[in-house]
């Protein structure tokens, strides 16, 4: 198999054109080509007049790969083997693993455990994707908040309200067995070769359906609605841990949690397991029409059926030496509510895979560091998230109602009295209010200069009518739990294994997912 980077390819382009593009680059005929695939496409918009796919294309060809090698461009070309996972050999598990939260980072362990003959048993707090499904409409149109079943937690964590955005900065080869097994499961097969990849929170809900069945089709077991309460030792190794009223026995534990499960963090450092403060961010939503973002990022080829509703990533540095950027960015999307606490108000970003909504949306965040917590408990992190969203809630006046202002009101530093063309989307509704009063004053000055310094980046970013919605705390999880970097168990208890986003060990869906098979992986080879 030859790859060839760096090919590009009109807005309209189909096979013939592909074909012939390749046969013209590796200079053979169109008959030598067996068959082809994209490996990688990404859109390049650096030039408005002139929008295009930029693409890396895998070719099998049916005569002397070596002879097209040299017939073709070197620069461009990469002879490279077709990926293939391969499970660790292991002998049969003393006892049946245990995972503990099935987001990402459990449902992959889950899935190569299961793969593995391991029959793991994962217990998670919240329910079943479609109740999980209710219990969120339901806290939207009542406010009636369940803590345990929410946009938070539940099947497939909190990645499953959202817009399924698979785009990573890992490097790691498992996160194409990543991509390769949410196609397997019914996500659509372009996202193996789409630069930033997206399944849609509306396709995801299914995908993670089907992962689930097949992990229990393998011998394995989900147990929902069943919280992880304890656990106990022998001679530092753990042999078995407390679930609801069940004790379950086990000589391995991965600990994906998430980064929101506050509760089980604060029974984690109180039976002794080492954990320390990490760096994190907060902000708020910022909102602007979709059909203005599609016109600032492609110009006059906005609402071309192939290149969809357009996606940003900016950051600046503020003068004050802070990091701000923009996250989890949602074409066509909404705001919602993702509250897990009660009495407190934090949102988060989502998308439907078609990404039609009249809004597109994004975090808009600032680095904070430890010593912004003022106290050197592990968990202070937590605490200054729950005192941001009970200003929110607070300042939207209750009832999980958000705070929202209008990007010139906050600029100037005035409360906002009426709306422009952008309607926020946050669906329990929102009441007027200064972000200034709910987030430190250090953050908002940072964010008052960056959506200024970022409109030179994004036309249209500091609009007047954009709108904030407070406030946006969950980006990545405040607390590390220390694991030892080769045999990734936790530095407090063998046979413990601190995992993914909410152990403080990845920050998205992918990176988690990879962290899970990491985990599984090393429970193999132990044996």
């Amino acid at each position: 198999m030859i790859r060839i980077n760096n090919i590009r390819l009109e807005l309209n382009y189909n096979d013939k054109a592909v074909k012939k593009k390749i046969a013209r680059e590796l200079r053979i005929d169109e008959k030598s080509i067996d068959r082809f695939s994209l490996f990688r496409r990404s859109i390049d918009a650096r030039h408005k007049n002139d929008v295009h796919f930029t693409a890396a294309i895998d070719v099998y060809l049916n005569i002397n790969e070596h002879n097209a090698v040299a017939k073709a461009k070197s620069n461009k070309l990469k002879i490279t083997e077709p990926y293939e996972y391969v499970l660790p050999d292991s002998k049969k598990l003393n006892q049946r693993p245990v995972i503990v939260g099935f987001g990402p980072a459990g449902m992959f362990a889950g899935l190569i455990l299961a793969m593995a003959g391991a029959k793991p048993i994962i217990i998670e707090q919240g329910s079943d994707c479609d109740t999980r499904v209710k219990d969120v409409e339901s806290f939207i149109k009542t406010g009636k908040l369940n803590t345990s079943s929410n946009i938070q937690f539940g099947e497939g964590g909190a990645g499953t309200f959202s817009d399924g955005k698979l785009n990573t900065g890992t490097k790691d080869i498992r996160a194409r067995k990543v991509l390769i097994e949410f196609v397997n499961h019914g996500a659509p097969e372009e996202i193996l070769y789409n630069a930033k990849p997206h399944i849609g929170t509306d396709n995801l809900r299914y995908v993670i359906k089907n992962i689930r069945n097949h992990i229990i089709n393998l011998g394995g077991e989900v147990r929902f609605n069943t919280k992880f309460t304890g656990f106990k030792t022998k001679d530092n190794n753990i042999i078995g841990i407390y679930a609801k009223n069940d004790y379950i026995e086990t000589d391995n534990v991965i600990l994906s949690i998430g980064h929101s499960s506050r509760d089980t963090l604060e029974m984690l450092y109180n039976e002794n397991i080492i954990m320390e403060q990490k760096p994190f961010s907060v902000g708020a939503r910022i909102e602007h029409l979709r059909e203005s973002i599609d016109k600032s990022q492609f110009g006059k080829f906005a609402g071309n059926e192939r290149l969809g509703a357009a996606s940003y990533k900016l950051n600046i540095k503020a003068s004050n030496g802070r990091g701000v950027y923009t996250f989890c960015m949602c074409p066509g999307g909404e705001v919602v509510p993702a509250a897990s606490d009660e009495n407190m108000v934090c949102t988060n970003g989502m998308s439907c895979f078609d990404r039609n909504a009249v809004n597109s949306n994004s975090a808009l965040l600032v680095g904070v560091n430890p010593e912004d917590y003022k106290s050197n408990h592990p968990l202070a992190g937590i605490e200054y998230q729950r005192e941001i969203e009970r200003n929110a809630y607070d300042l939207g006046g209750g009832d999980y109602i958000a705070p929202v202002q209008r990007v010139e009101d906050f600029i100037n530093n005035k409360k906002t009295t009426a709306l422009g063309e952008v309607k926020p989307s946050y669906g329990r509704g929102y009441n007027f209010a200064e972000i200034s009063d709910i987030l430190p004053d250090y953050v908002t000055e940072s964010m008052r200069e960056a959506i200024l310094k970022m409109n030179k980046y994004l036309d249209g970013f500091s609009a007047p009518d954009a709108i904030l919605t407070a406030a946006e705390t969950r980006s990545s999880s405040p607390v590390r739990i220390l694991r030892d970097k080769d045999s990734l168990q936790s530095v407090s208890i063998n046979g413990l294994y601190p995992c993914g986003e909410g152990a403080g060990y990845a920050g998205g869906i992918i990176s988690a997912a990879v962290d899970g098979i990491k985990c599984a992986e090393k429970i193999l080879i132990k044996y």
